[in-house]
């Protein structure tokens, strides 16, 4: 496994760099939208209900930290901006997020995960920034394997799990330590392994 940290990746329609802070207050709103949010949200559970602890005043030192780790090489987060010709402003815009976090003790299996405006939606730029990062991954990175997941009523990541070549592996009945429920949620479960992934790639 190479940690080479997270270089910048162009696609056709995005860019997707490494954390600076001029957008991080930008993320923060797009995580503060209730549609994002019910599915995924970095923080502590308990203070779900603490309004005060949400507000960017108080999440600005979590983002400040995030940005100085941004640049080690065993750090893969990306802000995913949008191209300039494909906005309605004519300059780049940030959308969302993706990320490569360690699953466990063993780095070289990583747990995926995204985030996009709801405002960008069913574009398919979600689909297209987790693709560029899942082949920089097997490709560059050379991880091993994806275990990874998504609520099962979030349907729209699932289906990127899915058009993306994974496999589901199941189903788990658990509490979400990543979102505002408190209710048990049904998780689906997907993996890729290295081999899969390049045997999808030649087919």
């Amino acid at each position: 496994m190479n940690l080479i940290g997270s270089k910048t990746i162009e696609t056709e329609r995005l860019i997707l760099r490494s954390s600076k802070m001029e957008e991080q207050k930008r993320l923060w709103e797009i995580l503060m939208i209730p549609d994002v949010n019910k599915w995924y949200l970095t923080g502590a559970k308990k203070l779900a209900n603490n309004p005060e602890h949400w507000t960017w005043e108080n999440q600005k030192k979590f983002y400040k930290s995030k940005v100085l780790k941004s640049n080690n090489n065993d750090i893969f987060v990306w802000s995913v901006f949008l191209k300039p010709k494909y906005t309605n402003s004519g300059y780049e815009e940030i959308i969302g997020q993706v990320s490569a976090q360690e699953n466990g003790e063993d780095i070289t299996i990583r747990d995926v995960g995204w985030y996009m405006d709801p405002t960008y939606q069913g574009k398919g730029y979600a689909t297209e920034a987790a693709k560029a990062m899942i082949d920089y991954m097997f490709k560059e990175v050379e991880i091993i394997e994806i275990s990874s997941g998504a609520v099962k009523d979030n349907t729209a990541s699932c289906r990127i799990f899915e058009k993306l070549g994974f496999n589901k592996v199941g189903e788990v009945i658990e509490e979400s330590p990543y979102t505002f429920y408190d209710e048990l949620l049904t998780f689906s479960k997907y993996e890729l392994t290295r081999e899969d992934y390049f045997n999808n790639e030649n087919n």
